[in-house]
């Protein structure tokens, strides 16, 4: 990707009203409104877990741009890790194969950018775990194994059930108190 077009989409995302956020996935480009209280609410019970069981030189990072101009994707997910040295920087931006794992809250609005584009880009973007949360099917899905492009491992479980996550963090998430949209 030109590295004209990331300029122009770091000057789109300054400009942004409150409570919008802006992503790039190939030719696309996609905005998106705040969450709602469900999300943040599911997005806080995903988190504590995770920072219970983060390795000491992991941080969590939420809504973090994280970028890979070579394939030409940036993506903002709801909540990655990364490397405390990775945010030492100004600017919202990092590298995204910096990242230990990347957390979505599925948006009611657009299903299809979780379920889709991101499943397409971030095994591009050298992210090795995708976990989503979709709270209009009550379940939450991990992607692994990354190679080729894509993602060779999936596994589902439903809101009340646990569901395993591998190292770096090696723990099972517990789902139970996950809040459905309905």
């Amino acid at each position: 990707m030109d590295p004209q077009h990331f300029a122009l989409l770091d000057e789109a995302r300054r400009s942004l009203p409150d409570g919008f956020k802006i992503e790039l996935s190939g030719d696309t480009i996609v905005m998106m409104v705040g969450p709602s209280g469900i999300h943040q609410r599911n997005l806080l019970v995903v988190r504590r877990q995770f920072d219970v069981h983060s390795p000491g030189d992991l941080v969590p990072s939420e809504n973090t741009d994280l970028v890979s101009p070579g394939v030409g994707k940036s993506r903002n997910p709801d909540l990655t890790y990364l490397p405390t040295a990775v945010l030492e920087t100004t600017d919202n931006q990092v590298p995204a194969e910096a990242a230990a794992i990347a957390v979505e809250l599925v948006s009611p609005s657009n299903p299809e950018n979780d379920w889709v584009g991101k499943v397409r880009d971030y095994p591009v973007m050298g992210i090795p775990l995708y976990l989503v949360v979709d709270a209009r099917l009550k379940t939450v899905t991990l992607f692994s194994r990354p190679d080729g492009g894509k993602y060779h491992r999936r596994e589902d479980a439903d809101f009340g059930e646990s569901l395993y996550i591998p190292q770096p963090f090696g723990f099972d998430l517990d789902t139970a108190t996950l809040l459905p949209y309905a």
